[in-house]
């Protein structure tokens, strides 16, 4: 089975349980606020940093609740759900104008050569890298750079997310205006009240981790070895969803905090199935138990932040040392 038919065939598991997703959000919510609760009130430094870096874990979580909701995969029809995923979006730092609109475009261009940019990390070919001035070529490594994605809090979220859409369009994006005002807002109580500790466990640590993760799992579910781009004439929905995306393979409790985003070609293929879905329809087609796949292992997380640009004659990834 391929194509179209392989599309068809995952309808079925298209489908949420209200209850189910209901009791994610509202763990998960829960679980969030009470690890928040414990950078706050609680007399040990060493428990207040483990709830820290729970918070991160969680909020990463969240968002790709989050993430699912804005595609419509879970509740998509409840007016409450909607309301509480926006709220939970601004707080998130990825306000839902620009997110649905930005992440439906990547869905709709995933590795095409053209146009892919929207949504997604930046993607050039060997031949345009070389003919591109130095410093259009260092703000395009800039972005894929490490360091970078290690504080995709700022350049990700808090700018990319948030100040730059709201300053290009503030009508269409003014929900981005409200994230990047409240978030200074929370940040500015939690120092007048409880000082820079309380900051930097509350707000910045929790973020960070969130942010950093979430941005390397969606720079390498799309830049890993052995991953295809193709132009726009050679470009079909299918072939971007399985050659394309990678399944992220991860432990159960990893697999629990990022809410089996790993199951990223299953996603890509159908982004109706809730979260909570993609492992059965894994473990049910065949079709889709050969990805292509990563890790988070330290040497998975090198040879993907090695790759830099697309080699059309090699039809692979290369880094710049291979230029």
């Amino acid at each position: 089975m391929e194509g179209q038919a392989l599309i068809l065939a995952t309808k079925r598991f298209a489908t949420d349980d209200p209850r189910r997703s209901w009791w994610c959000i509202l763990s998960t919510l829960f679980l969030l606020l009470a690890a928040l609760a414990g950078t706050l009130w609680n007399g040990h430094l060493a428990a207040q940093a483990a709830c820290s870096v729970l918070a991160g874990l969680l909020i990463l979580r969240l968002f790709v609740i989050y993430h699912d909701q804005q595609h419509h995969a879970i509740l998509p029809r409840s007016w409450l759900a909607e309301g509480l995923m926006r709220l939970i979006g601004i707080l998130a730092l990825s306000p839902s104008s620009v997110w649905r609109s930005s992440h439906n475009h990547h869905h709709n261009h995933n590795s095409k050569l053209r146009g892919s940019h929207i949504g997604s990390y930046p993607i050039m070919t060997k031949e345009q890298f070389l003919k591109t001035p130095p410093g259009k070529r260092r703000a395009y490594l800039f972005v894929r750079h490490p360091i970078t994605i290690l504080f995709g809090y700022v350049f990700m979220f808090l700018f990319s997310m948030c100040l730059n859409p709201f300053r290009n369009h503030p009508r269409k994006h003014f929900d981005c205006g409200v994230a990047f005002v409240v978030h200074f807002i929370i940040g500015a109580g939690l120092l007048y009240f409880g000082g820079w500790p309380a900051w930097l466990l509350t707000q910045v640590i929790p973020h960070l981790i969130a942010s950093a993760i979430g941005s390397y799992l969606f720079y390498a579910q799309h830049n890993f070895p052995g991953v295809s781009f193709t132009d726009n004439d050679g470009w079909t929905y299918e072939k971007a969803a399985l050659e394309s995306s990678s399944y992220m393979v991860t432990g159960k409790i990893m697999g629990w905090f990022t809410a089996n985003i790993g199951y990223h070609h299953i996603h890509h293929l159908n982004s109706r199935i809730p979260f909570y879905r993609l492992p059965e329809v894994m473990r049910t087609m065949p079709e889709l138990q050969a990805p292509k796949t990563t890790s988070l292992h330290p040497a998975e997380v090198f040879r993907c932040f090695q790759l830099k640009v697309w080699d059309v004659a090699a039809q692979r990834m290369v880094g710049v040392r291979n230029l």
